[in-house]
């Protein structure tokens, strides 16, 4: 996999990825788009939720919505890393089983989720679920 980060003016950062998808980056704090840090989580979120939408798609859950919150705390030192970072599903469906939910969560942050796995490694990641009835 490769990938091309190009400086564009400014603050500002073209990254364009080796399928020619490209996305605009912002080093002054995400003023005119997202900030790399920013970006990360959204690669967590996006990651997380392919994966548990996969998941209850394939244990033939009726779901309608997905979404996922996210909320991260970063350390007040330089570097500012990210210390923990929390996801919460909200799950909307009819009928939709608590138990799968938990189990579809559990494996994208345990075992699919390759964003998550990478990260893991130095920031505690937690996440948890609520159901929506549709």
């Amino acid at each position: 996999m490769k990938a091309n980060v190009k400086w564009v003016g400014e603050e500002l950062f073209l990254a364009t990825s080796e399928s020619g998808h490209s996305l605009v980056l912002d080093a002054n704090g995400g003023k005119l788009a997202p900030s790399p840090l920013e970006n990360v989580l959204l690669s967590l979120g996006g990651c997380s939720s392919v994966d548990v939408v996969s998941i209850l798609q394939k244990s033939r859950q009726n779901i309608t919505a997905c979404e996922v919150e996210i909320e991260a705390e970063r350390v007040d030192s330089v570097p500012k890393l990210f210390s923990k970072i929390h996801l919460h599903f909200v799950v909307t469906g009819s009928d939709v089983n608590e138990k799968q939910v938990a189990r579809a969560v559990s494996l994208s942050a345990d075992k699919y989720c390759s964003v998550a796995l990478m990260l893991n490694k130095t920031v505690e990641i937690s996440h948890d679920f609520e159901i929506k009835a549709s």
